[in-house]
């Protein structure tokens, strides 16, 4: 049976992050291994099994074992529950990449728009962790943080699909409960206002979980090359702004942007988070690599 034009390019952008993968150094997956092995002994957690604290209260859905119905719980209404537990590993990691419409801004002579470079350095942090022995998920998805080849299959096919409805008009990721301990990395423009992105990063703060922003940016935004008499649209429904000579805002818009970069900086290292910034004209290995170490020393604290 012929594959469908989606399932073809999915294999296509996961062919293209293992790819990209393979160019770091071997030793640097090597050496993740062994930070996740550190980080068991010092967190004192099983690396298998679906851990012992409780989680959540779930409707029962066809394939569950009947061993997880909690009779207690059921027996208050007519819908089986099944009781879910906080899954206990070393590494657990929620990765998010923006689909909002602005991330389809590319700017003559970008070699990518900023959603397919998201997802791209998604997809390849992916493989790197997979290929650690690390559970990964979207977040979003509300998924259990899984390994494998099939994982990484799951994750390209559904970041080639088209964006849902209520991800098309939301530059963050809607809110999620998570086990403790576990990591997220938001990967996106992260030009929402400042005080929507902290409230973000204090929710799943205020879970105990740790995380990581990635801004992806493309170069028109941050230089501001235009000249002359310029329409700027946005892609959100925002209504058209007419600057009759662009350069003379680019001082005053280059320094809004810094400060917004600076608050970024600043409410990441508040929570205990890191912060990272990245161009789309710019080699994505650079990006990758220091997204990768960040987890590991994340990991290793």
């Amino acid at each position: 049976m012929p594959r469908s034009p989606n399932a073809a390019q999915a294999l296509l952008v996961r062919h293209r992050s293992e790819s990209l993968a393979a160019q770091l150094p071997p030793l640097l997956v090597a050496a993740n291994r062994v930070a996740g092995t550190l980080c068991q002994g010092a967190h004192g957690r099983r690396r298998v099994g679906s851990g012992e604290t409780f989680w959540q209260f779930r409707r029962y859905q066809t394939g569950d074992s009947a061993a997880l119905i909690d009779w207690r719980q059921s027996a208050k209404s007519h819908p089986l529950f099944v009781r879910e537990t906080e899954w206990e590993a070393a590494q657990s990691l929620w990765l998010w990449a923006d689909r909002s419409e602005s991330m389809a801004y590319r700017s003559p002579g970008a070699p990518a728009s900023k959603r397919d470079r998201a997802d791209l350095l998604l997809l390849a942090l992916a493989v790197l962790l997979v290929r650690g022995g690390e559970r990964v998920a979207l977040l979003d998805r509300h998924d259990r943080p899984e390994a494998g080849k099939h994982t990484l299959i799951r994750l390209a096919e559904r970041l080639t699909a088209p964006p849902r409805e209520s991800e098309r008009s939301r530059g963050l990721p809607s809110p999620q409960l998570l086990p403790r301990h576990a990591q997220v990395v938001l990967i996106g423009d992260l030009l929402s206002p400042l005080p929507e992105i902290q409230a973000t990063v204090a929710y799943f703060t205020g879970q105990g979980v740790r995380g990581h922003l990635l801004q992806v940016l493309d170069p028109a935004e941050e230089t501001l090359p235009f000249t002359g008499r310029v329409a700027f649209s946005g892609f959100e429904g925002e209504s058209t702004l007419l600057v009759p000579r662009v350069e003379t805002i680019r001082p005053a818009y280059l320094e809004r942007l810094a400060c917004h970069r600076n608050g970024l900086a600043a409410l990441a290292r508040a929570a205990g988070w890191t912060f990272a910034s990245h161009r789309t004209d710019r080699p994505p290995q650079t990006a990758l690599l220091a997204l990768f170490g960040a987890l590991g020393l994340t990991a290793g604290a």
